[in-house]
């Protein structure tokens, strides 16, 4: 909105030249994440002590860890706060009508509005089953296939534009030209839903712990910023992605505000919600934050590297399918609880090992994504 608004008196008007610097998507992603660290920082207090007057408070289930009863009366929910902190410097600071930035935005409201629903079942019903899962994931599914299908039939189709090199897939460390795997249309379309969902649901089972799912989607935001604004941006009139030989488009660089504001939101946040917390992220967090990084997975045509970049939130989301499908089959369970990070807290770990731990993996593994820019 700042954007489109101030830009245009840059060229108009001498006074206001230095509104040019508004033109950079790097000054524009630089503003978004520190507008979302200050709503963050200046609202959750109130936001927190509301939720307290209001009783809203997560349920704890009985067959968790035991360490996590203390944890009763804590307030859930805060992951509005991120869903604000994130959408706001998001509206301000990005081109708004870069497709791109409006897909992801729309999916990561809708999501946060499922979240919402889930968490006032649950609070309202004071258990912790809340919205059925049947219904989650249809209404998962049918808010990103409205938005995919709104990134296809709104983006340009002559090279460079996306329609050219929508259905392809880029192979981790593998030059994206010189090795084109194509699908069938609705093949890639019925994948590429499922990233978004599987990504926004995987999200949802690592927030157990303070702070445990938060750091992650920082580091995962961080590393889709880089990759976006790279695979977007042209220097010395030559694209960087036809350089590195990666999937590139100039809308995607938009995309780098929207990880930047994500980033910024989640720093905000994580001052309330590092161990021991004052707030919880709620499934009105973790499923759009989940969201909006399976998005940005998809625009950015990370999709396959989006299993090592996120591997912290496969590995979760594995370890419950893992014990889910063990114990209807054979009756034993794999690990003493699932999601893993319930195991190792069984086993005595004690909780902050367990996030930071998690945390450096992740770090880890962010640093090898990001190696496949050049190693290709």
């Amino acid at each position: 909105m700042i954007y489109e608004f101030f830009y245009p008196f840059s060229r108009e008007y001498s006074w206001a030249g230095a509104l040019n610097v508004l033109r950079y998507t790097p000054f524009r992603a630089i503003m978004a994440t520190i507008t979302a660290m200050l709503m963050s920082f200046f609202v959750a207090p109130w936001f927190i002590q509301k939720l307290r007057g209001k009783q809203i408070s997560q349920i704890i289930r009985e067959e968790g860890p035991a360490s996590h009863y203390a944890k009763r009366g804590t307030p859930t929910m805060g992951g509005a706060l991120i869903l604000l902190s994130v959408l706001v410097p998001t509206v301000l600071w990005a081109d708004v009508r870069n497709v791109f930035v409006v897909a992801t935005a729309a999916v990561t409201a809708g999501y946060g509005a499922v979240g919402f629903l889930d968490d006032r079942l649950k609070i309202e019903g004071s258990n912790t089953r809340g919205l059925p899962g049947r219904y989650k994931l249809l209404a998962q599914v049918v808010i990103g296939g409205f938005a995919l299908c709104y990134v296809f039939l709104n983006t340009p189709a002559s090279p460079p534009g996306w329609l050219a090199i929508r259905t392809r897939l880029a192979i981790p460390f593998l030059a994206f030209h010189k090795y084109p795997v194509s699908l069938p249309l609705i093949v890639y379309v019925v994948f590429a839903l499922f990233v978004v969902v599987a990504m926004s649901n995987a999200v949802n089972l690592t927030d157990g712990l303070d702070g445990l799912a938060i750091g992650p989607v920082m580091i995962n935001a961080g590393a889709y910023l880089v990759w976006a604004y790279v695979a977007g941006a042209v220097l010395f009139g030559r694209p960087i992605a036809q350089y590195l030989d990666i999937a590139g488009v100039p809308e995607m660089s938009e995309l780098a505000v929207y990880a930047a504001a994500m980033i910024g939101a989640g720093i905000g946040f994580l001052w309330y919600n590092t161990y021991p917390a004052q707030v919880f992220m709620g499934d009105v967090g973790s499923l759009a934050l989940g969201g909006g990084l399976g998005m940005l997975a998809v625009l950015t045509k990370t999709e396959l590297l989006s299993l090592v970049l996120g591997g912290v939130f496969v590995v979760e989301a594995a370890s419950v399918v893992t014990q889910v499908t063990s114990y209807k089959l054979f009756g034993k369970r794999v690990f003493l609880m699932a999601p893993i990070h319930h195991h190792f807290e069984k086993k005595g770990w004690p909780e902050p090992r367990i996030i930071v731990r998690f945390w450096i993996i992740s770090i880890l593994l962010a640093l090898v994504a990001l190696s496949s820019l050049k190693l290709r």
